[in-house]
């Protein structure tokens, strides 16, 4: 009788699938920013997303000071040791937020970015501006699991697309940047042998070897698998998405294994 119970339970649940998308995936919306006045304030500029892999060691970040640039997550290990300040912070990450809550509360950028899921979380709210995040892509049971989707309207939603970088990609788009230039965009990841792995869950036990900094997802940090197929996968829809209207994605990271935009020298860009 209880197993029939359980049966009819999970029917409910297939049959009602679009309500738990609809009410969980596409994110809470109460005490979302109002980001209007944002809209195409950049319209024309050009903007650099810094990505966290070891090739960002490799970058002279001094370069940037004059720069528009967006950075995510770790990016205060750069800040500690170089002085280097993004316009543009955002966080997409649960685990990135949980464990790294007393820096990213410290840290200051002209614009810090955040789900609205993680409003509570932050006792610093100075320059942060919250946005509806549609978690779809990361859900088995969304219609949208794995699947590329593009917000042009940060009012709305931004969608999740397996790396912070698509959040990233998608508030330039909104703010107006017609240029867009990705740097320590390495796009390779090893699992060490010691971590301990859960389905899609990663637990460090050592020094961090995919990022920029040791301590980045260092012993004790937890992270999922980046996916790297869906990643490029992802890129590719943008790239379209950003050329059908006249705008641009390049790749400035010096060496790496991304071969979806055209390559540039990072150098050149500052003569």
């Amino acid at each position: 009788m209880k197993l029939n119970r359980i049966k009819e339970c999970a029917k409910h649940l297939i049959r009602n699938n679009k309500f738990f998308y609809d009410s969980y995936d596409k994110g809470f919306s109460l005490g979302c920013s109002n980001f209007r006045k944002l809209k195409d304030k950049y319209k024309g500029e050009r903007a650099f997303i810094v990505g966290n892999g070891p090739s960002l060691n490799k970058h002279d970040l001094s370069l940037l000071k004059n720069e528009y640039s967006f950075a995510v997550n770790g990016i205060f290990y750069k800040t500690e040791t170089e002085g280097f300040r993004p316009t543009f912070y955002v966080v997409e990450d649960r685990h990135v937020m949980l464990d790294n809550i007393d820096k990213i509360n410290e840290f200051e950028a002209q614009y810090k970015f955040f789900p609205v899921d993680y409003r509570s979380k932050l006792k610093n709210k100075k320059n942060s501006w919250f946005f509806r995040m549609d978690k779809g892509y990361y859900h088995k049971t969304s219609p949208y699991f794995a699947i590329p989707r593009f917000s042009s309207d940060m009012n709305d939603k931004l969608y999740c697309g397996q790396s912070v970088t698509m959040i990233n990609l998608q508030i330039a788009y909104y703010l107006g940047f017609s240029e867009i230039y990705l740097i320590g965009m390495d796009h390779s990841y090893q699992i060490p042998s010691d971590a301990d792995v859960a389905g899609e869950e990663i637990t460090s036990n050592s020094d961090d070897p995919n990022h920029f900094h040791p301590d980045y997802f260092g012993k004790g940090k937890k992270w999922h698998d980046p996916h790297l197929d869906r990643v490029e996968r992802t890129y590719e829809y943008y790239r379209l998405v950003f050329e059908s209207q006249n705008r641009k994605i390049y790749n400035a990271t010096v060496g790496g294994q991304l071969e979806v935009f055209d390559r540039v020298d990072y150098k050149s860009l500052f003569k």
